[in-house]
């Protein structure tokens, strides 16, 4: 390890499946884990048997190797609750029984795995991608406690803990004073893709909607977005892609809050050419989140020349500083406000757009957060 220069042999668990897009966490891994395989060293991720978090027509194959990455799965109890722990403490166990050099572990939850890991004298580097005990769905019982007991093991154990907040960095000074080392994510340079495959399937011409997306849970505020714009006069619609996670009945509420406003359309889980077309095309991309780590989503709205709306939370606002609006997160009034005044304003939009790609390319660089983390890695 004192040279620098040497190839690691390097190991990554917590997140669900990679390649995917369930999350932002599998986001992360997949760009991390490909550039330290491009920069000659040796990663193999650990993911979690079992199906997609929106239904199993969009399982990943059981494959070995992604991009120079060995991919091995791990015995999993596919329950809410019980996916994350039990594939993250056989995967913690391979991975002490293996010739790693560092373990890289993402979440709070699966932190909770890092003693077993020094016991057996591995470099353990944990990412937070957020205060996970907070989420609404793991807000009461074992959960909770299950995660916050990962964050103290991870202020305890952990060589290294990568914030991607200022916020969540201050949380760990403040309630451990334990130093964290802040790496926000990062986006690629995307292409700009006509609307071929929104028009035949959903309907849908460039700047005719307003998109949304991401996981369809209580802290995204997906309901305040729908109230704000069932009140908004405009022929343009509003899409909400994306799927549930362990929250159908949220789901459904947001089912029957949309049912008498036809403009609403819910396209389910999105990725390839479709997830493109609809980031290229979108008139205004919204995300009223109440709570988020670093939100992956905006950053990519941003890469494909959004004029974006964004809750105040400080994790929203540190993305996108002056070149995007911002409200008050949960105000219904102040959103739909901002949605009509955009909605009637098609010059003062293109005025955002025209900035956001350049900005966010610019501030949010996959190769420089990779340098930064094998940094970590070698050190």
């Amino acid at each position: 390890m004192s040279d620098t220069k040497s190839k690691l042999n390097i190991a990554m668990f917590g997140h669900k499946r990679v390649p995917s897009r369930e999350g932002g966490v599998e986001i992360v891994v997949e760009e991390l884990s490909s550039r330290m395989v491009s920069n000659g060293h040796f990663v193999t991720c650990y993911n979690r048997k079992g199906h997609h978090v929106s239904d199993k027509s969009f399982d990943v194959k059981n494959i070995k190797e992604h991009k120079g990455v060995k991919i091995k799965s791990v015995l999993t109890i596919d329950k809410k609750g019980l996916a994350a722990v039990t594939s993250s403490f056989f995967a913690a166990v391979r991975c002490a029984f293996s010739k790693y050099d560092v373990v890289h572990i993402h979440a709070e939850g699966p932190a909770a795995m890092a003693p077993i890991l020094k016991l057996f004298n591995k470099r353990v580097i944990v990412t937070v991608h957020g205060l996970d005990w907070q989420r609404d769905k793991w807000s009461e019982g074992f959960a909770k406690k299950y995660i916050k007991f990962g964050e103290k093991m991870a202020v305890k154990y952990a060589d290294e803990i990568i914030v991607l907040s200022k916020r969540v960095q201050k949380y760990f000074k403040d309630a451990y004073n334990r130093e964290t080392v802040y790496i926000p994510n990062a986006v690629n340079m995307p292409d700009i893709l006509s609307a071929d495959e929104i028009a035949e399937k959903y309907s849908l011409e460039k700047d005719g909607y307003l998109l949304f997306l991401g996981r369809l849970v209580p802290e995204k505020g997906v309901h305040h977005l729908i109230q704000a714009f069932k009140k908004v006069q405009s022929d343009k619609r509003l899409v909400i892609v994306g799927g549930a996670s362990d929250t159908d009945d949220y789901v459904k509420e947001l089912l029957n809050l949309a049912r008498d406003d036809s403009r609403i359309i819910f396209t389910g889980f999105a990725q390839g050419r479709l997830l493109s077309e609809l980031y290229s095309n979108a008139y205004v991309y919204v995300l009223p989140s109440l709570l988020e780590g670093m939100p992956l989503s905006l950053l990519e709205a941003l890469s494909y020349k959004n004029c974006c709306v964004v809750s105040d939370i400080e994790e929203c606002k540190e993305v996108v500083e002056d070149k995007a609006f911002v409200v008050k997160a949960g105000d219904v009034d102040a959103l739909y406000n901002t949605l009509q005044k955009l909605c009637d304003d098609k010059a003062l939009v293109d005025k955002y757009k025209e900035t956001a790609q350049e900005f966010v390319l610019k501030k949010y660089n996959w190769d420089d957060v990779a340098k930064k983390t094998l940094a970590l890695y070698e050190k």
